[in-house]
Order: C-alpha cells, then sequence, then structure tokens
C-alpha cells in the first residue's frame, strides 16, 4: 500500500476506533520501510506520557485517518527519545558535552512538539490512543534499546545515543513526508512541515560523530 492509500480527504468522525488507526499506521510504516530510510526494529514498549507535554488548546480541527496515524505514532516516538535523553543525563557529567548540549535542544523542541500533537488531537476531539503497544517501529526508541544502553560502558554511550537519536530523527523524516503527502488538516501538515525542518537540522548536527551516519539530504 502507498501513501496515496492511506489517508483520504473525507473528514473523520469526532472518536476513532483503534483498530482503523493501527491500520493506517502500518500502512505509514510500510511506506517508510518502502523508503529505505531506517532498518533498526526492537520492541514496541514505550515510556509513559511525558507530564510537562500538556495539550496546547486550538480551533477546531479535522483529521483524517493519516492525520491521527501520524499524531499517534509520533508521540510514542518522541516520547522514547525523551526517554533516551534523559538516560543521558543519568550517566557520567564528564560524558560528550557536545553532545549533551544538543540534546538539550531536541528535548526542548520535542516536548513542544508533543504540546502541538496533543493540542490538535483535542480540537479534533480525538483520543490519544496506545495503539503501538506490541508492535515493532523503525526509529522507536524502546525499552528494550534502553536496556542495553543502561548496561553499556560509559565509553560507548555516546555513540550508541547518536545511533539511536538518527534512527528516530530519519524515521520522523520519513512520516512527516507522508504526512504532508496524505494528510487532511492543513494545521498538521503545517506542523509536520516544521518537524521536518527541524529534523533536517538535528540531523545536520549529528554529522560526523561515531554511531551517527551522514545525514542524507532532506528536502
Amino acid at each position: 500500500m502507498d501513501e496515496h492509500q492511506i489517508g483520504s480527504d473525507r473528514p473523520r468522525p469526532p472518536t476513532v476506533p483503534g483498530g482503523r488507526i493501527a491500520g493506517v499506521a502500518v500502512a505509514l510504516v510500510a511506506t517508510a520501510l518502502a523508503v529505505g530510510l531506517t532498518r533498526g526494529w526492537g520492541s514496541a514498549d514505550h515510556p509513559p506520557t511525558t507530564p510537562s507535554a500538556a495539550p496546547v488548546a486550538t480551533a477546531p480541527v479535522l483529521l483524517n485517518g493519516t492525520d491521527d496515524a501520524f499524531i499517534q505514532l509520533l508521540i510514542p516516538m518522541n516520547e522514547g527519545a525523551l526517554a533516551l535523553i534523559d538516560h543521558l543525563d543519568s550517566r557520567p557529567a564528564d560524558a560528550d558535552p557536545s553532545l549533551r548540549a544538543l540534546l538539550d535542544d531536541v528535548r526542548e523542541a520535542h516536548r513542544a512538539e508533543l504540546r502541538d500533537l496533543r493540542g490538535l488531537l483535542a480540537a479534533g476531539n480525538v483520543p490519544e490512543l496506545n495503539i503501538h503497544e506490541g508492535h515493532q517501529m523503525p526509529g522507536m526508541v524502546t525499552d528494550v534499546s534502553l536496556a542495553e544502553l543502561r548496561g553499556a560502558p560509559d565509553a560507548e554511550v555516546p555513540s550508541r545515543v547518536a545511533a539511536l537519536l538518527r534512527a528516530h530523527l530519519a524515521q520522523t523524516v520519513v512520516l512527516c513526508r507522508g504526512e504532508q503527502t496524505a494528510g487532511g488538516s492543513p494545521e498538521l501538515k503545517a506542523l509536520a512541515g516544521r518537524i521536518q525542518q527541524a529534523r533536517a537540522t538535528e540531523l545536520t548536527a549529528l554529522d560526523g560523530r561515531p554511531g551517527a551516519a551522514q545525514a542524507a539530504p532532506v528536502d
């Protein structure tokens, strides 16, 4: 199934059955795999909702299936990235100060994105659903990868963090492209465009780091 089949321009009803959203989300992931920008797989478990990411009130919006799937997938992906950054904070304070500075910026941006994403869900009268539990999603930092990181020697942590972060950022670019192609909400498509540009900047900042391959050009 390609990107043009995963969404429609028809308004969605106020609430969306979890099964339909899950199907669209799987289609988004299939599109990402077809593009071939990510390769990693892992457990689908992800950290709980970040308390600081409270929804921001917006005017009512209409979300189609692609819109719903994009939001419901990007929320746990961002939360996984935040858990990764939090883990680095627990390691020795002298571990790669420049990487810590970059991750501080990423953390601030991801928290703001979560507020915007949850605000659009609320404006569309769509509940936030944990539809990816038990799934294997590219680019998602999982409990398994975090457990492996906790057991890694301090010297290996910066390169492992950079590799996990790059997979997350690159996969988000793919999803943002899919949303802008097949999404229905102008507000969400605009947000996806901003997120994509932010990811391009973050990927460039990772270039040259051990464990972080050179970033591909992002349109």
